[in-house]
């Protein structure tokens, strides 16, 4: 059985990194085959760029990201909705073949993890 290591990264990790050091820092990480979970999660910009930077990274060895989120709570208050710029709690990021997501909803996400 192979070890599986699981990064937890608070938000202080990432606060003062620009986005392209987040996105380069995390592909890194899934590549030595490591579940990575964010505490605030990303921007959609930034996922969006994760995204399209894993797609050029793709080879034999790499195949890919696994990634979900789930939403923050909605704001009762109409303004405080257009003043938070993040709108996720926890980002889930893994290697394509090591993590597959099996559920999400507002408060859970379930995955398993392939040991292969």
């Amino acid at each position: 059985m192979n070890n599986i290591q699981l990064d937890i990264i608070s938000n202080n990790k990432f606060k003062n990194m620009k986005t392209i050091e987040k996105i380069k820092y995390i592909i890194n990480e899934v590549k030595k085959n490591k579940i990575i979970i964010l505490e605030y999660g990303l921007e959609p910009i930034e996922e969006t760029k994760l995204i399209e930077m894993t797609m050029m990274e793709i080879s034999e060895k790499f195949i890919g990201i696994e990634i979900e989120s789930y939403p923050k709570k909605s704001e009762s208050n109409f303004f405080s909705r257009f003043l938070k710029k993040n709108n996720q709690r926890v980002t889930v990021i893994g290697p394509a073949n090591k993590l597959k997501m099996l559920k999400k909803d507002d408060d859970l996400i379930s995955t398993i993890v392939f040991d292969n």
